[in-house]
């Protein structure tokens, strides 16, 4: 067998609410816990993820070995109970491990499904381990393995391609609307947390400029500032509508705070250009009526959330195709890595075999002294022949087991080893 098992540890949201999963979130950056695993017994590589929604390790361990509980209390330390962390934590193994984490990185396995965000964290994580050197062969290939199995699934479906967020819907009609946002502005009304992240969404578009527009100036001060943008008054509200774009309202009003009759008269000084309205307020900030306008926009959260559930209904479609992406590569490298162990007893069949027919060879020749070159060579290449033929059953035996499992292949491999007399037991890489 394999001289090294490959462990994933790790919680996420599926199974670990937040008030835990951020107590071992990576404050202060990677570099101090990779540096303090290289002082775990048994670790060969390791690479650790750390995102807000999990935190996992992927190790390479001596087969033998068992240093699930060191991780265990490396991870959670004195911040959880031992009790409370067997019931977070999940510990896959080898296939297991491979294919959760093909998931990971194809973003199947996360919050919003689909997702670009994982990969570049999957990407930043290993650039810290590969660094002072925690990882090495098995790792780099596995983990350079996960990066090509999600641009395939990039590729060849259609995962990332339909908004399945509230916010992102929102950025998604805005991009319809206007083409490029690269140089169109957001106005944000009120502060609303769905109105932040629709923000967030848009800069990371590369929208031009966010203006904020708030009840409390300190507070949209405060946002603005997170957007590298401008703080404004509510009273300045219509007053802005000339110079934006798109407009993001998400306020605690109980009444309608902008009216069609003052978006009409804006619409005359914009020498009537395209406004995006989003309303995500309950009860809603804006006129209804304002859909009426000629070149005005409006989607309140209802509309969003239609699309929203009609994109999630496409992108699990998408997922099954996915799923099968990752099945596909989970198996391939299952194969290459179960290869590992064979190679070791190939190899050594192989030279018994060579070795045997070489000694006989060299005793037959020894007696024939006359014997020209060319027939020599005729000889040499009938028991290489010969050597070929007797190896190519159990050779094929062997080869045949990369896909039917670890234990099947231990049991092939010793069955090879005791019948042709290959007396090391342990196969290493």
């Amino acid at each position: 067998m394999p001289s090294e098992k490959i462990v994933l540890l790790g919680v996420n949201h599926k199974t670990t609410p937040v008030e835990v999963r951020e107590k071992i979130a990576l404050a202060d950056g990677y570099e101090e816990p990779l540096v303090a695993m290289k002082n775990i017994d048994g670790l060969r590589e390791y690479y650790l993820l750390s995102t807000c929604n999990r935190v996992e390790l992927l190790l390479v361990t001596d087969s033998e070995s068992n240093i699930e509980d060191d991780i265990i209390d490396f991870l959670f330390g004195e911040m959880v109970s031992q009790l409370d962390c067997r019931q977070y934590i999940y510990t896959l193994y080898d296939k297991e491990a491979v294919h959760h984490l093909f998931m990971v990185a194809a973003s199947l396995d996360s919050m919003v499904v689909g997702e670009a965000q994982i990969l570049g964290q999957l990407k930043e994580a290993y650039r810290h381990a590969a660094h002072l050197g925690c990882t090495g062969p098995l790792l780099n290939k596995l983990i350079h393995k996960a990066f090509s199995v999600a641009k395939r699934v990039r590729t060849e479906t259609a995962i990332g391609s339909s908004a399945v967020s509230i916010s992102y819907a929102a950025v998604q009609l805005a991009k319809k609307i206007f083409g490029n946002l690269a140089d169109k502005s957001v106005l944000l009304i009120g502060a609303g947390e769905m109105a932040e992240l629709a923000a967030e969404h848009l800069v990371g578009q590369g929208i031009g400029s966010v203006t904020v527009a708030n009840r409390t100036l300190a507070r949209a001060v405060d946002l603005a500032k997170r957007f590298k943008g401008k703080a404004v008054s509510i009273d300045e509200l219509v007053l802005q509508l000339e110079s934006v774009d798109i407009i993001i309202s998400s306020t605690g009003a109980t009444d309608i705070i902008l009216h069609k009759d003052d978006v009409k008269s804006v619409m005359r000084a914009r020498m009537n250009r395209p406004l995006f309205f989003i309303d995500i307020a309950v009860p809603r900030d804006l006129d209804p009526r304002l859909d009426e306008i000629a070149n005005v926009y409006l989607y309140d959260i209802d509309d969003l959330s239609n699309v929203v559930e009609i994109n999630k209904s496409e992108r699990d479609k998408e997922a099954v195709k996915a799923t099968r992406i990752v099945d596909e590569d989970t198996l391939k490298f299952e194969r290459w890595f179960l290869g590992l162990a064979v190679t070791p007893t190939i190899q050594a069949l192989r030279q018994k075999m060579d070795s045997i027919g070489q000694v006989e060879l060299d005793r037959t020749l020894a007696k024939m002294p006359n014997m020209t070159d060319t027939e020599r060579e005729k000889f040499n290449k009938m028991v290489a022949a010969i050597t070929a033929k007797i190896l190519h059953d159990p050779l094929m035996y062997l080869k045949s087991e990369s896909c039917a499992g670890r234990d099947n292949s231990d049991l092939k491999i010793t069955t090879v080893r005791e019948l042709f007399g290959l007396t090391d037991g342990k196969d290493e890489r």
